[in-house]
């Protein structure tokens, strides 16, 4: 493949007109089932990464189960979460709640309906995951929470960990009972709902979100508006750029850019829903892992963005 620039800024509209669009859009609980569909077609597309997307695709639809199947003990009173939301505080800090949701009882249950779908390579990394104590699995979310990649020994098991942690959050973020306020400065960086830097940024459709940035949560899925052709880690505007790949015939192989920062040093994906209405940001992030090699090799920036499923040394 080789690499598309693109210096023109179309990649989103600003809220405006008659239907003010949300700043901040809570997940749906079928989130992890369409997330499944769309990494079983992306690993039809793309033959030489079939058998990673294949078993991500089996991954989401095991969280899936385990969010349609098991109901969590974390239940507090809808009152808890005023102060955060006024205050514009994530009402559902990685940080604060990481020892109080039962994230292990999802895990154990993601287990449960991942084994016999995967084969003995897979199946032998759940039976050390089982025989792990409560203290190592914690040990293991802090990192995925800090977005941190790991060490040799844990590296293996942050994306089983990380699954189990999205669907303890997403089911918590479903329902909270209004959307936090848009943040202000800085904290635009991280999700409003539970602190957690994004996976990439989406260009939405729908009448009330048509060709909308927003940023997507790595970790709950919820969504936050993002100004287009402003760069989302420093908000500088002057020195943006727009990489692609091609393939061989001239076309895009995925509806996925780079937005690179020149004042920063940044770079986050753009992935575009208006091009391919199925397209997901984490599965789609996960099939263009061919241009952030590109980036590596091309340009000395590092990527502002996080996805718990694609951990490397």
């Amino acid at each position: 493949m080789t690499a598309e620039h693109q210096a023109e800024h179309d990649y989103g509209a600003a809220p405006g007109g008659v239907v003010e669009p949300p700043v901040v859009v809570l997940p749906e609980r079928r989130l992890f089932s369409h997330r499944a569909r769309r990494l079983r077609d992306l690993s039809r597309r793309m033959r030489s990464m079939a058998d990673f997307l294949g078993f991500a695709a089996r991954l989401a639809q095991a969280q899936h189960q385990v969010l349609q199947k098991r109901t969590s003990t974390f239940a507090p009173d809808n009152e808890a979460f005023d102060l955060a939301l006024e205050h514009g505080m994530p009402p559902l800090s990685v940080q604060s709640l990481q020892n109080d949701l039962d994230w292990q009882e999802d895990m154990d249950a993601l287990c449960d309906a991942l084994e016999l779908n995967v084969g003995p390579t897979q199946q032998q990394l759940i039976h050390q995951l089982r025989q792990l104590d409560p203290e190592a699995r914690r040990k293991i979310a802090a990192e995925v929470l800090n977005a941190g990649s790991g060490t040799e020994e844990i590296r293996a098991f942050m994306p089983l960990v990380a699954a189990a942690l999205q669907v303890a959050w997403l089911r918590q973020c479903s329902v909270l009972p209004r959307p936090p306020k848009r943040a202000e400065g800085t904290a635009q960086t991280v999700c409003p709902c539970c602190g957690s830097l994004p996976v990439a940024s989406l260009i939405q459709v729908g009448r009330e979100r048509s060709r909308v940035r927003y940023m997507q949560c790595s970790i709950c899925a919820a969504e936050w508006y993002m100004e287009r052709a402003r760069c989302t880690t420093c908000f500088e505007t002057g020195k943006l750029d727009y990489i692609g790949l091609e393939g061989e015939d001239g076309k895009r192989p995925l509806p996925v850019r780079a937005e690179t920062c020149g004042a920063c040093q940044s770079y986050v994906k753009i992935v575009h829903r208006d091009l391919e209405v199925d397209a997901d940001a984490l599965s789609d992030d996960l099939a263009s892992l061919g241009l952030d090699i590109m980036i590596a090799n091309e340009r000395d920036i590092g990527r502002s963005s996080y996805n718990p499923w694609l951990i490397a040394g």
